[in-house]
């Protein structure tokens, strides 16, 4: 590939492109679709990053109050993450098998499963934030200061779910370019409202902790909005229209269908992180609050890597869609290598660097030392994360949920919690134990998943 041909595929990538990804070169397919999403994500991360660092200038329990809150959030993600895996596998076929107009009315089915879906977290929100918060082991500042901010999260969740399943909506389709500017726009805004309320600023009070729940919510509901524009006006390769509105049971069962592995396995998954951060709150706040920062941290390297995956997901549905197994396979391999090479050099950095990028953070040395000692432990298999991601985006993106679910169920239900209290609270090894439990059982999960891939049978489902 010349450096202008490069050039114009950047170009396109950024500014959408109409190609059909069921022909053009693999490679190009997958440069198209991950750049967009690469940086979408990127952005994500980066307001995640942005906010931690702000409210870590409160305390150590207000970044424990985030990271708690964080736990029943991962609920909530959890199953908008599960529907818009099935959305995208949907849309993704349907666009595959040339038909954009029932592409359309599931789009818009999977706004009004949003809408039922976010009621239950909206009434634990307002209501009953603090019980929550003290179920986790919360701390008495949290409990009378921090509960505020759940109460904004969670009782704003919908602004959550609506991103997630449009957004999935737009990347199966191929518009991968409009879930980037959305997410752009959102987090954007995220980062500058977030100082503004959380500090104060002219007329705006400062909030504190709540602050940034305020801006978050704020930031999150105008990307909704500009969603909504979009859906409308109609992008590259999909555009609602107003007969779709009407309620298609028959699509939404459809889609529920097969979200019930999707949300499935990102429960397992993220119930085992509730158990988890259960576990890290009997060590007390710093040990929370290292762990937060640590994990937002991985979240903000691992970025780049889901963005390429979430690309494998789209091609994996449209090449299956299309009749094309063997191109839907090579993609996911293509993927995989990059990857790997990219997690490699991310971990050699969490290695040597990592009580630098914590302290980044926080001045506590207390919550730096632990931070730094769970990232040195994951650097020495995060590249097995490359395959697990991508594997797993190739069953996700088949439309064969139900896989990974019984696969997260295994290594995080059957080993990872065991392990991690065994080695934790009863060997006595303290939240070390409990990092090095989650180190093993994740490398675990990856090796198997991209074992299982190989067997070929995600190829068969049908959606």
């Amino acid at each position: 590939m010349t450096s202008a041909s490069l050039w114009n595929d950047l170009k396109k990538a950024l500014s959408g492109s109409e190609e059909d990804y069921t022909e053009v070169n693999l490679r190009r397919a997958i440069f198209l679709l991950s750049v967009p999403m690469i940086l979408e994500l990127v952005l994500e991360s980066v307001f995640a990053v942005v906010d931690i660092y702000f409210v870590g200038t409160l305390g150590a329990s207000a970044v424990a109050t985030v990271g708690l809150t964080e736990t029943y959030l991962f609920l909530l993600y959890s199953v908008a993450m599960g529907l818009s895996f099935s959305v995208t596998a949907i849309v993704a076929r349907r666009i595959g098998e040339k038909e954009k107009d029932k592409a359309g009315i599931a789009a818009m089915q999977s706004v009004w499963i949003a809408i039922i879906a976010s009621l239950p977290f909206t009434i634990a929100g307002i209501f009953y934030s603090r019980e929550l918060l003290a179920l986790m082991g919360a701390d008495d500042w949290v409990l009378n200061e921090g509960y505020h901010y759940m109460q904004w999260m969670l009782g704003g969740n919908i602004v959550i779910i609506l991103l997630f399943l449009i957004n999935a909506v737009f990347r199966g389709a191929g518009d991968a370019a409009i879930s980037m500017k959305v997410l752009w726009i959102s987090n954007g805004l995220n980062i500058i409202l977030d100082p503004i309320f959380i500090f104060g600023w002219g007329p705006i009070p400062a909030y504190g902790i709540t602050g940034a729940a305020i801006a978050t919510t704020l930031g999150r509901g105008i990307g909704v909005l500009f969603q909504f524009w979009l859906l409308f006006q109609g992008g590259k390769h999909i555009k609602i229209l107003f007969r779709h509105l009407q309620i298609d049971w028959e699509t939404i069962f459809g889609i529920l269908k097969t979200s019930l592995g999707g949300i499935g396995q990102m429960i397992v998954g993220m119930t085992s992180w509730i158990f988890i951060m259960r576990i890290l709150s009997e060590f007390g706040s710093q040990t929370v609050a290292g762990a937060t920062i640590a994990l937002r941290t991985m979240m903000f390297t691992m970025m780049p890597s889901w963005g390429m995956s979430n690309a494998v997901a789209t091609l994996v549905g449209q090449n299956l869609g299309a009749g094309k197994p063997d191109r839907a396979e090579q993609s996911v391999w293509f993927t995989g290598y990059c990857n790997m090479g990219y997690l490699i050099l991310v971990s050699i950095i969490y290695y040597f660097c990592s009580e630098s990028i914590i302290g980044i953070f926080t001045e506590d040395q207390t919550v730096i030392m632990i931070g730094s000692e769970w990232l040195r432990i994951v650097s020495y298999s995060y590249f097995v994360y490359a395959w697990w991601m991508a594997a797993s985006q190739a069953f996700n993106g088949a439309g064969d949920t139900m896989t990974p679910t019984k696969i997260n169920i295994i290594f995080f239900w059957i080993i990872q919690i065991p392990l991690a209290y065994t080695l934790g609270k009863y060997f006595d090894f303290g939240y070390q134990g409990v990092f090095w439990a989650m180190m093993v059982s994740e490398t675990s999960v990856g090796i198997y998943t991209l074992w299982l891939f190989t067997k070929g049978k995600w190829k068969e489902t049908k959606v």
